[in-house]
């Protein structure tokens, strides 16, 4: 085309402007900003102003070609001083790098993923040749796969560019995962999986977690992170607080996790940032941590979708090597920075605790079906282990860690940060919930084929506890059971219910029993269920019409009545945020709530004697509900197995526990441990911690009796005051605008006890 030159890089021919005209344009380009960026009164403005105004006499384009290009030149000259001029020895320096930050999935699937890695690498390759000084950061191990299956020969150069030091493979994890409803050994095998590819295929020891567009970092990620040998963190989402808040302090500190690990931490601003000048300055003059360091991070280079760096970049990068007035950019790897860092020092500003994201509350509950896959697979593939390695020690069955490989690396994938957040659009859930599907498949095999090895051939029934504590609980027997008798011939509870019969089973920890047909034994019946009461020797649960708890009694707590209010009550807003549908949940949504006062349809389902169930069916909005509530005899747990035919647009759906406790602060489970948040809003971060994660469990405590709210795949919840309110389920538009239509099912339960909190078995019963 006019004006273009063609320009042969390797096999590929690109077209750019006539070079020295686009040479002097950069050139200019510098200058200008530059001068915008100085104090106007300074030496140096008066220099440059006279520079640029020299450009406008020297340079002719209406010249004849060659002539115009001489005046190009002239004009070089006589702006090359202005250029050459060096910064003094306490000019603060960006350690810079080329990155794209691709998005395995996330407005595209996974197909086009692997042509944006294509596309990507390829470009930063060619820049790579033509820029020899050029380093570029690809932090995910996943994607270099991809890369591999798809596009071998590109694959195959980016390890020679490995091998010479340009390409840098660093970040540690599988993908870039979220780290606040991922389980804690899925953050141990993201490190494990991801560290081993980079060290099996380019010879890297990784000891930086790259996560630079996570939606929030758990407090139990410091330690996560040193029990894999990984001891550096940068990411810049955490400064993300676009409807106000609590200004995070730091970029350079030092983290404290829950147990008392520390890593060390610096937040840049921009993973998709220009390098130009003023962008640069402006980088630098953004900092809220003004003591301490005189270095930042700084990746540059178009990302999400892919892309990186361009020639623009690199030519700015070049001519801000030591410019005067601007912070000297080093090309270099993220990992020098951190060595520099500590050889200078680090800064003592420390944080405790979690990493807390004031935006993008709503990620803990869309698309309801992968956050149940994520927590069904991850407890399938703990049991598979487990009875692999038995059987493999006890049967000689053949067993290896490569067995359950892909599946776990299926569990990992789904786990990056725009697929389990739900933040996708809808046909990366349709491909997440198949992988799912085949992960739980082929886990429950291993489990089975496992066990099985572990039994001979009889007719009878081996149950298998994978928990490590002694359980007991209800198991359905096989057609021809009428009841059951254990090892020592003593007769097992059992109970009718429906078509099937139920035995209780008491089962060792990490270990089996097995039953044998027998003939029903009588069992006294110590549970009462009527269609506005469950009852058993501990608790007393009275329902309303709605299939609330009116009244819930403790009989142990001297204080009787436990319950504050109605209990099991859901509450429904109008959840439409103001700025990502299915990434946020927006603080006022609690003063659009939606009417559900509608009554229930209540009957009992069992009387007992081992568990006493009611079914309440109801409508919510346009929506269906059933629910099974069951108390289980000597227990402190009420259960309540909902289904729902989800059928809304732009709402928010909670189930309400308020009690009768006093406590300003609450407990929520995060991975291998819990963490504490304020349940009342006195300061902003109080307020702005409206909806926070928990695992499997919240609770509020007091000096010796306590009360949680359990579930077996929820991850949304808030606590004010007496009120533990769990998230349910959240009907976005974009990027899916189908998100979560349809059956959801899931289990939460109410737990009481007496006594302190750590002999409360809150843990078991979150488990079991």
């Amino acid at each position: 085309e006019p004006g273009l030159t063609q320009v042969v890089v390797g096999d590929t021919t690109y077209g750019v402007w006539q070079e020295e005209v686009y040479q002097l344009w950069l050139d200019v380009e510098t200058l200008f900003q530059l001068r915008e960026a100085l104090d106007q009164n300074s030496l140096r403005v008066a220099e440059i102003d006279r520079g640029l105004r020299d450009f406008t006499l020297i340079v002719d384009f209406e010249l004849p070609r060659e002539q115009m290009l001489a005046t190009v030149r002239a004009c070089r000259e006589r702006l090359a001083p202005l250029l050459d001029c060096a910064n003094g020895s306490t000019t603060p320096v960006m350690f810079a790098f080329g990155h794209s930050h691709i998005d395995v999935a996330w407005l595209w699937h996974l197909a086009e993923t692997e042509r944006k890695m294509g596309r990507t690498m390829a470009t930063q390759l060619a820049l790579m040749a033509e820029y020899p000084e050029y380093k570029f950061l690809q932090s995910q191990p996943h994607l270099y796969q991809m890369l591999h299956q798809r596009y071998p020969d590109i694959y195959a150069r980016v390890k020679e560019a490995v091998g010479a030091g340009q390409f840098i493979p660093e970040g540690g994890a599988w993908v870039e995962p979220d780290t606040n409803i991922t389980g804690g050994e899925s953050l141990i095998r993201q490190f494990i999986h991801g560290k081993r590819f980079f060290r099996d295929e380019f010879g890297v020891d990784c000891e930086t977690l790259w996560l630079p567009d996570v939606f929030g970092y758990s407090g139990a990620l410091p330690q996560i992170m040193r029990g894999c040998g990984v001891k550096y963190f940068s990411t810049q989402k955490i400064f993300w607080a676009y409807h106000g808040g609590d200004p995070f302090p730091y970029n350079t500190f030092i983290w404290e996790g829950i147990d008392g690990s520390e890593v060390y931490v610096h937040l840049h601003n921009d993973y998709n940032a220009r390098i130009d000048v003023s962008s640069v300055i402006g980088r630098w003059n953004e900092r809220v941590q003004k003591d301490g360091f005189s270095t930042r991070l700084y990746p540059f280079g178009h990302g999400d979708g892919g892309g990186g760096p361009t020639r623009d970049h690199l030519e700015f990068a070049r001519r801000l090597r030591n410019l005067e007035g601007a912070p000297q950019v080093r090309i270099t790897a993220p990992q020098e920075y951190f060595a520099d860092q500590e050889a200078t020092g680090w800064p003592q500003e420390r944080y405790v605790g979690e990493l807390y994201f004031q935006c993008h509350r709503g990620v803990l509950t869309s698309q309801a079906r992968t956050k149940k896959g994520n927590r069904r697979s991850e407890f399938a593939l703990r049991r598979a282990e487990l009875w692999g390695v038995a059987a493999h020690a006890l049967a000689g069955h053949a067993f290896s860690a490569a067995t359950l490989e892909r599946a776990w690396k299926g569990v990992l994938l789904n786990q990056f940060h725009d697929i389990l957040p739900g933040s996708s659009i809808g046909r990366v859930y349709e491909e997440a919930e198949a992988l799912y599907a085949e992960v739980i498949s082929e886990a429950d095999c291993a489990a089975n084929a496992a066990a099985s090895s572990l039994v001979k051939g009889a007719e009878a029934l081996t149950i298998f506890n994978d928990l490590s504590w002694q359980r007991r609980g209800l198991v359905a027997l096989p057609a021809g059971f009428a009841g059951a008798k254990d090892a020592s011939g003593a007769e097992v509870p059992v109970q009718a219910i429906g078509g099937d019969v139920y035995a209780e089973a008491l089962v060792p920890s990490c270990g089996w029993t097995t039953l044998w047909p027998d003939k029903a034994a009588p069992v006294e019946n110590e549970l009462r269920a009527t269609p506005r009461l469950l009852e058993n020797s501990l608790l007393r649960a009275t329902f309303n019409d709605r299939g609330e708890i009116t009244s819930l009694v403790d009989k142990q707590d001297p204080l009787g009545e436990l319950a504050a209010g109605p209990g099991n009550r859901f509450e429904m807003f109008r959840d439409v945020p103001s700025r990502f549908d299915a990434w946020d949940i927006d603080s006022m949504y609690e003063q659009t709530p939606v009417d559900l006062d509608g009554p229930a349809t209540i009957e009992v389902v069992s009387e007992g004697p081992l568990v006493a169930v009611l079914r309440i069916s109801r409508t919510l909005h346009n929506s269906t509900m059933v629910q099974e509530v069951s108390l289980a005899k000597g227990s402190r747990r009420l259960d309540f197995r909902t289904t729902i035919d989800w059928q809304e647009r732009h709402k928010l759906l909670k189930v309400a526990f308020p009690v009768r406790l006093h406590t300003d602060e609450a407990l929520h489970e995060i991975q291998f441990g819990y963490i504490k948040r304020p349940n009342h809003r006195s300061r902003p971060f109080d307020a702005d911690r409206f909806e926070v994660p928990n695992h499997k469990w919240t609770a509020l405590i007091e000096e010796n009796r306590g009360c949680a709210v359990l579930n077996d795949c929820k991850y949304g919840v808030d606590v004010v005051g007496n009120t533990i309110k769990l998230t349910l389920l959240k009907s976005a538009l974009a990027p899916d605008m189908h998100a979560d239509q349809g059956e959801q099912t899931f289990t939460y339960a109410l737990y009481v006890w007496q006594g302190p909190f750590v002999d409360s078995d809150v843990v078991r019963e979150g488990y079991e």
